[in-house]
């Protein structure tokens, strides 16, 4: 059975190239050109991964995420020409999953579209990430690096975690700070720093360029792990 994808874009050619690019990688599309019979696509498609713009005529995109939320988990991934900090860290609080700027690099949408879809249809799967050097096994609490135990406290395995759960995808600060330190630590910015600084050390990420713990400015983290082929 095809992957189900809703593309929400009131920009025909946008629709266009996506609906192009889509098919020629075996996904079913389904377009709507506003929020309203973007809901209705939706619910009637049951899809898979929903490419959702802000900028939509009449009910905008962000009244449609926080619609959609009340009655779907399916993942979104927000496509917007909107790129200020306060739009993406709205956009992801709310419950979407990524935040591409336009204009962007279809290469780049359809990895990140692969690594959401890849998450939503095996939610009850336990999580291993392994790209031949950094081996992460959820199920297990196991972590190594070049066949090395790491040793991580409660606090850094757990950030650790959220992050692998969503490989490749931005995760917002808020949402660290209030699933792992509680809801009255959603403004304690500093202990999410002190944590990921120890995490890169342990990964051996350079804290200039980090290559596994990515910080979204303004926003959140990002884990980057591109599995090894079995």
């Amino acid at each position: 059975m095809s992957i189900k994808i809703v593309i929400v874009d009131d920009e025909a050619s946008i629709r266009r190239m996506l609906r192009i690019a889509l098919k020629s990688e075996g996904y079913d599309v389904t377009e709507a050109e506003d929020g309203e019979s973007g809901l209705v696509a939706i619910a009637r498609q049951q899809p898979d991964l929903v490419v959702l713009d802000l900028g939509l005529p009449g009910m905008d995109g962000h009244a449609v995420l926080k619609e959609l939320r009340t009655w779907s988990k399916a993942p979104v991934i927000v496509l917007s020409v909107r790129s200020g900090d306060r739009e993406k860290v709205q956009a992801l609080d709310a419950g979407a999953q990524d935040y591409v700027t336009k204009p962007f690099s279809v290469e780049e949408l359809l990895a990140r579209i692969r690594a959401n879809v890849r998450d939503h249809i095996k939610p009850d799967s336990p999580v291993v990430l392994d790209d031949g050097h950094l081996h992460i096994n959820l199920g297990k609490r196991w972590v190594t690096l070049a066949g090395e135990k790491i040793d991580l406290t409660p606090k850094e395995y757990a950030v650790l975690a959220m992050l692998a759960r969503s490989p490749n995808c931005v995760i917002t600060q808020t949402q660290l700070l209030q699933e792992i330190w509680g809801p009255q630590h959603k403004e304690d910015s500093h202990y999410l720093r002190i944590v990921v600084s120890h995490l890169r050390q342990k990964l051996g990420d350079d804290p200039a360029e980090p290559f596994y713990i990515r910080t979204e400015a303004g926003v959140g983290y990002r884990m980057m792990i591109q599995e090894s082929a079995p």
